[in-house]
């Protein structure tokens, strides 16, 4: 039995034709029509996010709400013609309608469409901010994203550093809000050990409300300890992350990521010269850095 008994469902056809156009221009950040594409497309979040902020200033809506209104919904249309061109161009659409950025999309167009039956959903409109998470890929600000997995790892790494430098914090308050407890009392607003508790926390973190304050001369000099104590309680943990940062960037190997998006499963972030997908193995296309139509040489 042959390959061709088994023909390649609709919705898993390869890319091709005015369809690998599309994918090329609206997922391919470092090609210069995906570039000007993501731009342009930021521009529009933007500015829609300006007309629906604008619109709640009650003067402004009551002199042009039909205008506003007329706008956003020219908004909605063309995000509303974004997202299916987004899936008419990918290999599997109901992969891409499930992914962060697929939900993120849908959720951009929905409350305008929502509103026209339950009209309190029209502040939802503002979710379309999330969208603007694209900018790392527009102006290819990869490697940022690269340093946040970065500091992931160092937080993870300073975890059991950071928990025992806590508990100790912990026990310190403790300590201080019972002795402050037992030296202001009640009188003075240290009505009970948890209350205490509070204060010492909102103490030592350099916080301060002020809705309880020492009276007495020990216990402002308690105070002021605590105060200057937390700064360094403040500078510790900054020091354990940055010293294991600092130690896992000596052992980090430099990779040059790019916003290559793999056909298959959509990951992104492949380097310039992979040939397949780091994340389903799948044959990657020639990289195009210049234009939509073009091959590294």
């Amino acid at each position: 039995m042959t390959n061709a008994s088994f023909p390649t469902p609709p919705q898993d056809k390869p890319l091709e034709g005015w369809r690998l156009r599309w994918y090329t221009i609206i997922f391919e950040a470092d090609t210069r029509a995906g570039r000007l594409f993501d731009q342009a497309l930021i521009a529009v979040i933007l500015l829609s996010i300006v007309v629906v902020m604008t619109d709640s200033v009650q003067a402004v809506h009551r002199a042009y709400g039909s205008s506003l209104v007329a706008v956003e919904w020219l908004f909605t249309l063309l995000f509303t013609a974004e997202y299916i061109a987004r899936l008419l161009c990918v290999r599997r659409p109901l992969q891409y309608a499930t992914s962060f950025f697929g939900i993120i999309d849908l959720v951009a167009v929905l409350p305008t469409y929502l509103a026209l039956f339950f009209p309190e959903l029209h502040a939802l409109i503002d979710v379309r901010v999330l969208r603007l998470l694209r900018v790392f890929r527009v102006f290819k600000l990869v490697a940022y994203v690269a340093e946040y997995q970065f500091l992931g790892r160092a937080l993870a790494a300073s975890g059991r550093k950071i928990l025992v430098f806590l508990s100790a914090v912990v026990m310190v308050v403790l300590v201080m809000g019972t002795l402050m407890y037992v030296i202001e009392g009640p009188d003075n607003g240290f009505t009970c050990i948890p209350t205490s508790v509070y204060w010492a926390i909102s103490t030592v973190t350099t916080v301060g409300f002020g809705d309880i304050t020492p009276g007495t001369d020990l216990g402002r000099l308690i105070a002021s300890f605590m105060m200057l104590m937390g700064w360094g309680i403040l500078a510790v943990p900054t020091g354990i992350v940055t010293a294991e940062m600092a130690a896992q960037r000596r052992e980090q190997l430099s990779h040059a990521l790019t916003t290559r998006t793999c056909h298959e499963c959509l990951s992104e972030g492949h380097a310039a010269n992979a040939s397949f997908c780091f994340k389903c193995g799948a044959h990657l296309p020639p990289y195009q850095q210049q234009g939509a139509g073009q091959s590294p040489s």
